[in-house]
């Protein structure tokens, strides 16, 4: 059983989407963000950077994983899913996984605020994140030229990869950032959203906008 830390992100769906994809037994405690409840002591001795997701694998003697990145790769080692085991294969799908979280989310997080949630508006700094994150858009949209998913030989195989770019992307609209010109990357964007897991995923925890919400901090059941 593996306990969930998570809240209603791109971060935080990329475990639950995985996680629903490999079929694993897990309890969600959803972490009220806009209360500060990751900042608080017993959210930090799971993640002392006080971001979440974070899991706890019980039956790994209570192993303590933070960083969605590095869950992503725990989870598929762990079950032999999502990652080639081949060095070939399993280095394509970890250069897409790092693309993600040195360029993508950086990127299109920073469009977010300052699109979204800055109180002044600059434009010089929403259009220089804007862009970038479009740039980034553009090499996921060649990657994808003739195939499926980012890595894998032919037309690419599904692999935590897809899953950690598409939890993002997908949101492209809030950051303000069109995709109307690329159309592999809405394909893939398309393709991703149809997968029950990925449908799933998304809704866990539910989102609150923002909000309070009585479950947090309470357990719901997943299997």
């Amino acid at each position: 059983m593996i306990d969930l830390y998570t809240a209603a992100t791109p971060n935080g769906h990329k475990v639950s989407i995985a996680l629903e994809e490999m079929g694993l037994a897990y309890d969600v405690h959803p972490i009220d963000l806009s209360s500060g409840q990751q900042k608080e002591p017993e959210f930090l001795t799971l993640n002392p950077n006080g971001r979440i997701p974070a899991i706890v694998d019980r039956d790994e003697d209570d192993l303590v994983i933070f960083e969605s990145g590095a869950i992503l790769i725990y989870l598929a080692e762990k079950t032999g899913m999502l990652m080639p085991s081949d060095v070939r294969g399993r280095m394509e799908v970890l250069q897409w996984l790092m693309f993600q979280m040195g360029g993508i989310g950086p990127m299109q997080g920073q469009a977010h605020v300052f699109f979204r949630y800055f109180p002044e508006k600059i434009q010089p700094v929403i259009e220089r994140y804007q862009n970038e994150t479009k740039r980034l858009y553009t090499v996921l949209n060649t990657q994808l030229t003739n195939k499926n998913y980012l890595a894998g030989a032919g037309r690419g195989d599904y692999s935590i990869a897809d899953i950690a770019n598409w939890t993002w992307v997908r949101s492209y609209d809030w950051a303000g950032v069109t995709i109307d010109d690329l159309p592999h990357l809405t394909a893939w964007i398309e393709r991703i959203a149809a997968r029950p897991a990925a449908e799933k995923g998304v809704n866990i925890p539910p989102s609150v906008g923002g909000k309070k919400t009585a479950e947090a901090g309470k357990k719901i059941i997943v299997t």
